[in-house]
């Protein structure tokens, strides 16, 4: 929903949840619009955790120098067990009244818009940006991040595909997502992964190994396999697929290797381009909403719209990926 809002004098920003690659360049854009527009700007360290505590600290547009182009966030992330009891919000609030802060920018993934909204239907203005490299976040194309960890993934599969080849070996390569395949489909596919696999499509083990065999027989002699961390366990597939086909099997976990690191050039004008409009969309009342990515424009989305729900995958790029891996 959309609160009234006079014009503030001072807003905050923070980020929550799992860090991502452009969040930095989103605050950056958060404080720089900001203070063009005469606001003045708050940043709260630790998200929800450092509301509560009132660890917060006065921003300008020097705070934000040479951050564009940063990994992780200079705010720092914490994930919040009392923030999601009315004690625990009750206090960020009274934390955010005493700060003179009269609107909030939050920077994150699903629990942080899930804050967000609490925030809101109590009565403070808040505007999300979605920051998380699952891209699982509904209503928005893109997230902040994501681009960044599907370039990382795709580095480290690239680079493990020339192993394979020399060595003519089957690589798994698991990566995240937690519950969703977005990174996994959308590296596999750019790389040229032989096999994908994600939470949304089921997968039989048995098959997945006669398709590797198959592939062999007809003269291919390496295999890279993407599976999203929460398809399987690479490590327990892995297993597997060297017990049932006999092949000489690896496997490689990115983990957080795909957090960090330089965002592309897409998430850092992505992150400015969506740290700007949560500042417009404070100045025009429309709070409540979070910033979404659609055909090449920022749009505003109610967040009681994003809340709870669950982005669905385009499984027509995950058929693209099985035709093409032929």
């Amino acid at each position: 929903m959309t609160k009234s809002l006079s014009r503030p004098r001072r807003i905050g920003v923070l980020t929550s949840g799992g860090d991502a690659p452009g969040m930095n360049a989103a605050v950056r854009a958060v404080v720089r619009k900001a203070v063009y527009e005469g606001l003045l700007v708050t940043g709260v360290m630790r998200g929800y955790a450092g509301l509560i505590d009132g660890d917060m600290r006065p921003l300008d547009e020097r705070s934000v120098g040479d951050l564009i182009h940063r990994g992780g966030t200079f705010l720092q992330t914490a994930r919040s067990e009392r923030f999601k009891t009315p004690e625990g919000q009750a206090q960020a609030r009274a934390r955010l009244e005493e700060a003179g802060i009269e609107a909030l920018v939050t920077i994150g993934g699903g629990g942080t818009f899930k804050g967000a909204l609490a925030l809101q239907d109590a009565g403070f203005p808040v505007v999300g940006v979605p920051g998380s490299i699952d891209n699982d976040i509904p209503e928005t194309e893109y997230s902040i991040g994501f681009d960044t960890a599907v370039d990382t993934a795709l580095d480290a599969i690239e680079r493990l595909r020339d192993t394979a080849w020399a060595h003519s070996r089957v690589f798994l390569v698991e990566v995240m997502g937690r519950d969703t395949g977005f990174i996994a489909l959308a590296a596999g596919l750019a790389g040229g992964a032989e096999t994908v696999l994600i939470p949304e499509v089921p997968f039989d083990v048995g098959e997945l190994c006669e398709s590797i065999l198959t592939s062999y027989r007809k003269g291919k002699r390496h295999s890279v396999i993407v599976v999203a961390e929460g398809a399987a366990s690479a490590a327990d597939l892995g297993r597997q697929v060297r017990e049932r086909t006999g092949l000489d099997t690896r496997v490689t976990v990115l983990g957080h290797v795909q957090r960090g690191g330089r965002p592309t050039g897409f998430d850092r004008t992505l992150a400015s381009q969506m740290g700007a409009a949560a500042v417009d969309f404070i100045l025009q009342g429309k709070t409540g909403q979070m910033t979404a990515w659609r055909s090449g424009r920022v749009l505003a989305v109610p967040l009681e719209e994003v809340v709870g729900r669950r982005k669905e995958i385009d499984l027509s790029l995950y058929e693209l990926a099985r035709i093409l891996a032929i």
